[in-house]
């Protein structure tokens, strides 16, 4: 597969149904290890809670986990998993914390709330796209700095570190289509005086796409 889907950044998100808190939670990790961590860091956060239900999806291995905590057995963590599942999206670890509020939501109201507990996280952390880019160096002056800059990010490349010296280098990355685009407008702004050197390719994450 040359592109999957994953969470964009990190989030959090909370609502109340029948006095009972639900706090959900999205990371992107790369490993089982990582989403451990984030559970057992939950947990700890969140000791007082009377459930802090999981899951995740680490697609190195195709793993798949999840964990009701004590909720009623489907009540909790497949519900959270289908949200990702139906999505497509991989590398990611959700916790929903409860708090609970005094009032029995019932199977089919546990597996909505805890639904809706990971689709709101996921709502609020957006998803991006992980695909093949190509890594360039592009040596610059200092008086077209800021316009080089700016003509990256309009091609949807993205600009990673600079290196400031006699001139700067700017360690930039392109995705499908989008150096052929910016090497052009280069040639253009600086009159054939600046060219492009390509260092590499990477599988990087995109641009923030909504739900």
């Amino acid at each position: 597969m040359s592109e999957y889907l994953v969470p964009f950044e990190d989030s959090e998100s909370e609502f109340v149904e029948k006095r009972s808190r639900f706090i959900g939670y999205v990371w992107r990790v790369e490993s089982e290890a990582e989403a451990r961590s984030k559970i057992e860091a939950t947990k700890k956060k969140h000791y007082d809670a009377r459930h802090n239900c999981w899951c995740y999806i680490i697609r190195e291995g195709g793993v798949v986990r999840y964990s009701d905590d004590g909720e009623p057995q489907g009540t909790a963590g497949q519900p959270m998993l289908n949200v990702f599942q139906r999505e497509d999206i991989t590398n990611v670890c959700c916790v929903v914390t409860r708090y609970f509020g005094g009032i029995l939501l019932g199977a089919g109201g546990l597996a909505r709330a805890y639904t809706k507990g990971a689709k709101d996280a996921l709502t609020a952390a957006g998803i991006c796209r992980v695909s093949l880019w190509t890594l360039w160096d592009i040596p610059c002056t200092y008086p077209l700095f800021e316009r080089v800059k700016l003509e990256v990010e309009a091609c949807g490349g993205m600009v990673r570190s600079v290196d400031y010296g006699a001139d700067v280098t700017i360690h930039a990355a392109f995705p499908s289509g989008g150096a052929e685009e910016f090497r052009s407008r280069l040639t253009e702004l600086s009159a054939g005086s600046l060219d492009m050197i390509k260092v590499g390719e990477e599988r990087l994450p995109g641009l923030r796409e909504e739900i």
